[in-house]
């Protein structure tokens, strides 16, 4: 257990120092923010699913190829772990990701680092809190995008359209992840109220041992961005729909 922390927050320090000074105030493609959702419907065999799924997603050549194809050859990432209304935390600060090691180091820090909450559902209160995050952040980045994964509707906190619409009335892109473990229509549920923006879509979990291969496609679209052509990207999951 030691070892394993002490893994955990070398990558995390990686992770820290690389998004600090002049790094973090470089031009990259892509500010992202990963937003997971932590509630008590994700109990642990689910929650280790999810950091898995993103370590092993930061480790592939698909992700990394993405990233080189960039203009700037590099995006800016950070992973938030959010619930109720209240209850959102930074759980892995702003990271520079320019190559294997900077990926290696983040994935490895997500899957090892402590899970946070576990209540409510809030995807306002996530949007709100990660949309703060990006207006704050230190980059000059091309895009910045809120990527939300989730099982659940929005339960507490305040209404979820005016959120989204404060997010997008700012010139952030939401996309969604639905999980359709306990909400089979959660895919419409996501695409109807939660994605917007600029080249928005949901990509669909359809359980958690799905989120994995998901998850790889999105970030692998996420990254590469709307302008790219289809044929450039290999999408893993199931299913991707943009916003209609």
């Amino acid at each position: 257990m030691v070892r394993r922390w002490g893994r955990a927050l070398a990558a995390l320090a990686v992770g820290m120092a690389a998004a600090s000074g002049p790094a973090a105030a470089r031009s990259v493609d892509l500010a992202l923010v990963l937003a997971v959702d932590v509630s008590g419907s994700v109990n642990g065999e689910r929650y280790d699913l999810q950091r898995r799924g993103y370590a092993k997603a930061f480790a592939s050549p698909e992700v990394l190829q993405a990233i080189a194809a960039g203009q700037n050859h590099a995006i800016l990432v950070t992973l938030v772990e959010w619930s109720g209304a209240g209850h959102e935390q930074q759980t892995i600060g702003w990271t520079l990701i320019d190559g294997p090691a900077a990926a290696a180091a983040f994935g490895s820090a997500v899957a090892e680092a402590p899970r946070a909450f576990s209540d409510w559902t809030s995807i306002s209160a996530a949007i709100d809190y990660c949309a703060a995050l990006l207006a704050a952040v230190d980059a000059d980045a091309a895009r910045k995008v809120i990527d939300i994964s989730g099982d659940g509707v929005n339960n507490n906190g305040r209404d979820l359209a005016p959120a989204r619409e404060d997010a997008l009335r700012a010139g952030l892109t939401i996309n969604g992840l639905p999980i359709l473990w306990d909400y089979p229509e959660l895919d419409g549920y996501y695409r109807e109220r939660v994605i917007g923006g600029p080249g928005a879509f949901a990509a669909v979990a359809h359980d958690f041992a799905d989120f994995g291969d998901a998850l790889l496609g999105k970030l692998v679209r996420e990254i590469a961005g709307t302008d790219r052509p289809a044929s450039a990207l290999r999408y893993a999951g199931r299913s991707a729909q943009p916003m209609p």
